[in-house]
């Protein structure tokens, strides 16, 4: 029987003999240096690392541009950690235009959400932990999918067809769990373990200021609860849940309003929630430059507890973007989050500089501040940070 990751990709082949109208291959290639301020809990763990990356995208359109090609690969080489030594296929799928409808077949990543601070029913894809901690990094995904636009709204269904495994930080590696994980451990709710097939839909429609969105997800849940071994390590477990989840952005003025909630169910288990909602507030041309100064905050909710307690229980984010509009498209942002009932604290500075046409510099800092021991972040209460990465763009 053909392994049904390899029946999504059977449609780019014969779509590669077609006659292009267009492409385009393009990428980076990265140097990054992380430096950490205070000493490792663990000895093996070092203050200090460098490391290579190297992004290629590439499209092909045909077909007068009713059918598309897509492809995408990421890889890193890390001086410290070996496990951070990875490379993933990102987007490898065919895309056609019909009538009525259109079709995707393969892997692709999916972004759901609308807030800053935190994606709620970002579910599609799994986090590349490797590449940063902040979920914005994703893994492709295999799938199939539709999409149909009619006048009231837009429909698309998934079927996601096979499971990305996260992958966790080695002994040498900074930003991890307090104990290794045994990625070759793996424990499924599901009988089918990593070929359990999972589906989701999402509705969304524009109402005039309005951005509205639902969506349902059911299958392997992408975040793994941490379940410690007899050896000492921890082990990922896998549960089976369904996710119904609401997005809403509406703009008002020099307001941008955000919110995000979901209904989450594991298996066996009872109903939970949580939401995310806030505002963003810009103050354009500042003084008598061409700057914009936006202020952001969001209040984070979360009432899941035991083993699937979050960092975002009860806490607020504020913060600030600050663009200086120039051709060098330099920009910072500052957020802040803090727990409302332990005073735990995590700060992020980002800071983006286009040095010219092809190279850019991207600094990140990170602070996690007054860790309680009940919270999440306590594990990493001497990791703060500072790392640069140099791209160069062709």
């Amino acid at each position: 029987m053909i392994n049904r990751k390899i029946l999504v990709l059977l449609p780019l082949v014969a779509a590669l003999t077609q006659t292009a109208v267009a492409n385009e291959l393009t990428g980076y290639a990265g140097l990054e240096a992380r430096a950490f301020n205070a000493d490792p809990l663990d000895t093996a763990q070092s203050d200090a690392g460098i490391s290579a990356s190297l992004s290629l995208e590439y499209y092909r359109d045909f077909d007068d541009g009713n059918q598309r090609i897509v492809a995408s690969a990421f890889a890193r080489w890390d001086s410290e950690d070996s496990e951070r030594n990875h490379g993933d296929l990102g987007e490898l799928y065919w895309w056609k235009a019909y009538d009525s409808f259109e079709l995707y077949a393969g892997v692709r990543k999916v972004f759901w959400g609308v807030t800053e601070t935190l994606h709620l029913v970002d579910v599609i894809n799994q986090d590349d932990a490797l590449e940063n901690i902040d979920g914005e990094d994703k893994l492709g995904q295999p799938m199939i999918s539709l999409l149909m636009e009619r006048d009231w709204g837009t429909l698309e269904v998934y079927g996601l067809l096979g499971f990305r495994e996260r992958q966790f930080a080695g002994r040498e590696g900074r930003l991890r769990a307090p104990l290794p994980v045994d990625e070759d451990a793996v424990i499924y709710q599901s009988d089918r373990e990593e070929k359990h097939i999972d589906w989701a839909l999402r509705y969304s429609h524009v109402l005039g200021d309005w951005d509205l969105g639902l969506s349902h997800f059911s299958g392997t849940n992408r975040d793994p609860l941490l379940q410690l071994t007899k050896d000492g390590l921890f082990t990922p477990y896998y549960a089976q849940i369904d996710q119904t989840g609401v997005d809403i952005q509406t703009t008002r003025g020099d307001w941008l309003w955000k919110f995000e909630a979901i209904s989450f169910k594991p298996r066996g288990e009872d109903r939970q929630t949580a939401a995310v909602g806030g505002f963003e507030y810009t103050l354009y041309v500042i003084g008598e430059s061409v700057a914009d100064l936006g202020l952001l905050v969001e209040y984070q909710f979360d009432d899941r507890r035991g083993p699937w307690s979050t960092a975002s229980q009860n806490d607020i984010a504020v913060g600030a973007r600050y663009a200086l509009n120039n051709t060098q498209d330099t920009e910072f942002l500052l957020a802040v989050s803090t727990d409302l009932d332990n005073g735990s604290r995590f700060s992020n500075l980002e800071v983006t500089h286009r040095l010219n046409d092809r190279w850019l510099l991207e600094a990140e800092a990170r602070f996690f501040g007054n860790a309680d021991e009940k919270d999440p972040t306590y594990n990493l209460r001497n990791d703060d940070y500072l790392e640069l990465e140099l791209r160069r763009y062709f």
